[in-house]
Parts: structure tokens; sequence; C-alpha cells
């Protein structure tokens, strides 16, 4: 059963007409097939339109769309020989962070990623795509074991940021993170990283620090949550008075396009007509002929060559935010 999001109302009552429509089609005496493929084309144009002018509010919400793709997705339909490792051998494991050895279409790739979980069960089970101290430093863990095999690193980002209860506080949340950024700046082998849905703070570049940073057409990569920033700015945290959310996503600029534009970014990857979530299949084929690509670029680079062109990469975005 397809879910539809608020701004999705007219395209909602479109298809439900079709729907209708379609369960009477094998009556010919009503004629139904003309006002079908009308209704069709109807809904294609308004699709169309509405996702080429989405508000960057509205590519939040996409990008948080229970149906898309998430870490486990990719795996199973874009690898070949996937096996995650589990803990940090300190503390214990985190399963919002996924990682381990795999063949990315024939090529060996060391393979990281936050896991949301597709339902009420394993979003638990996962919390959300929200990782604990132990989740980054399993990642760095698995950085280390690339470097030794000589793996190239690829990672798909999808997290509201990094878990923020006492216990992972208390076990050191912001040194795990900082290490995590530490280790993937200076890791000697190619580092892909891909924004598959929402980059959340340093939850995110904890995994993003990459040669290549992707992001998905409709994701959204920020140092705050729109929530979060409007609670700050305008004390919005329960939706108490007017919702601020939609005017800090456009403030931030979050959107792929903008960080493009603001050379955050080095590549936008197209989404299927109408998001991730309505062809996931389509959507793994494009981000793996993305991933290969990003891949071969970097391919002739020496473990000196990565982390010097690495470095310039994240030097020159602040040197732009002073200069700008």
């Amino acid at each position: 059963m397809r879910t539809y999001l608020d701004f999705e109302k007219p395209l909602a009552e479109l298809e439900g007409q079709i729907d209708e429509l379609r369960a009477l089609e094998g009556d010919e005496q009503l004629g139904v097939n003309d006002e079908i493929t009308k209704l069709e084309e109807k809904a294609g144009k308004l699709l169309n339109t509405t996702y080429a002018n989405l508000s960057r509010w509205q590519k939040t919400q996409v990008a948080r769309h229970q149906h898309r793709p998430h870490f486990r997705d990719y795996t199973d339909r874009l690898t070949t020989d996937f096996t995650p490792l589990a803990g940090d051998r300190a503390f214990g494991e985190d399963a919002a962070i996924l990682g381990g050895p795999a063949r990315l279409r024939g090529r060996p790739v060391m393979l990281i990623g936050h896991e949301k979980g597709t339902d009420t069960q394993s979003r638990i089970a996962h919390n959300f795509g929200m990782a604990r101290p132990e989740g980054y430093r399993k990642a760095i863990r698995l950085v280390d074991m690339a470097e030794r095999f000589g793996l190239p690193v690829v990672t798909l980002v999808d997290t509201p940021g990094a878990y923020p209860g006492l216990g992972a506080e208390e076990r050191g949340q912001a040194e795990a993170i900082a290490s995590s950024t530490a280790k993937f700046l200076g890791a000697r082998v190619p580092i892909v990283s891909v924004i598959v849905g929402e980059g959340g703070s340093g939850g995110a570049v904890a995994l993003a620090a990459g040669n290549r940073v992707l992001m998905l057409e409709h994701s959204v990569y920020s140092v705050i949550s729109p929530e979060g920033c409007a609670s700050i700015l305008w004390k919005d945290a329960q939706g108490k008075g007017e919702n601020k959310a939609p005017d800090a996503a456009e403030s931030m600029r979050i959107s792929a396009q903008d960080l493009l534009a603001l050379g955050v970014i080095d590549e936008v990857v197209e989404e299927p007509e109408g998001g991730a979530h309505r062809d996931p299949a389509a959507m793994v084929e494009a981000l793996g002929d993305a991933i290969v690509n990003a891949l071969d670029a970097l391919g002739g680079l020496s473990g000196e060559d990565l982390v010097a062109a690495r470095r310039e990469k994240f030097l020159k975005i602040g040197r732009q935010g002073l200069n700008g």
C-alpha cells in the first residue's frame, strides 16, 4: 500500500480514482479504459510538477519516507558476499551502524552505513539509525581493516543524528564521533560517501568525510534537523504556536542542490520520478552506477594522494565558509 506525504494529497486523490476505475476495468460495457488513460496522464504530469518544485521542507519529508531504500536494501540488491561484522571490541554492538566487506558489482569494498529499520520492531532494534559511541568505534575498526587489506570504503549515510542519550554521553559520544571523522580523513584508501536519506549533524559527518561525497536528489544534509533549529531559534520544539521547521529548512539550505552549489558535496544522484520510495529497484541501480564511477575516478591515486586530496577538500569548505 502506497503511503502519501501531506503535499501529495492531490496526487493521492487522482491515483485513488485510478485504482477505483481499474477495479472496473474488466467490464467492457462501462468503457473505463479511456478515462484511466486520461487520469494516468494527469497524475504523471502532477507527479512530475510536484517533485520538480519541492521546497526544502518537502525534501526533508521525502528523505524521511518510510519506504525509501535503506542500508539493507542496498546491500541485498547491490552487493554479493556482504559479511556484517559486529562490535567495537571495547563495549558492545550497535545496530544503528552496519558494515563489513562485500563485493559491489564484483569489486571488493568495505561497506558501512546507517540502518533505520523498516517497521516498528526493526526501527527500535536499529534505534532509528541513531548510533551510539560503539557504532562509530565499530566504523573505525572497519576502516582500519579496509586499510589493512587495501579495500575502498563506501558509506551510506541516513541518520537524524547521533543518539543523545545519557548512556551514549557517558561512553564518550563526542569523542567517538570526532575519532571516526579523523579516521576517515586520514584513511589511505579511497572513500566514497553517499547521503541516501537524512544526513544529520556530526552523526552523519562521522561517516561522510570521504574523497567523494554524493547525495541522492531528494536527500538532506545539515548541522541540525529543521525541528531542532526551530526549537532553538523560535522555541517551537513541541509545535507550540506557528511551526517554524519549514522556515528553518529554507534558511539552512539543506538540499542536495544547495550543497552542490556550495561545494559541500560533489554530485547529485537523480532519483526515480516521484522519489526513491516509488521505485527502490531503479534507485539502487542508479546509485550503484554512481558509486562505481566515483571509485573508478579514485582508483589511480596513491594513499598519500588520497589523504591530501581529502584534506584539501574539507579545508576548502572551511575557507569558503570564512570568506562567504
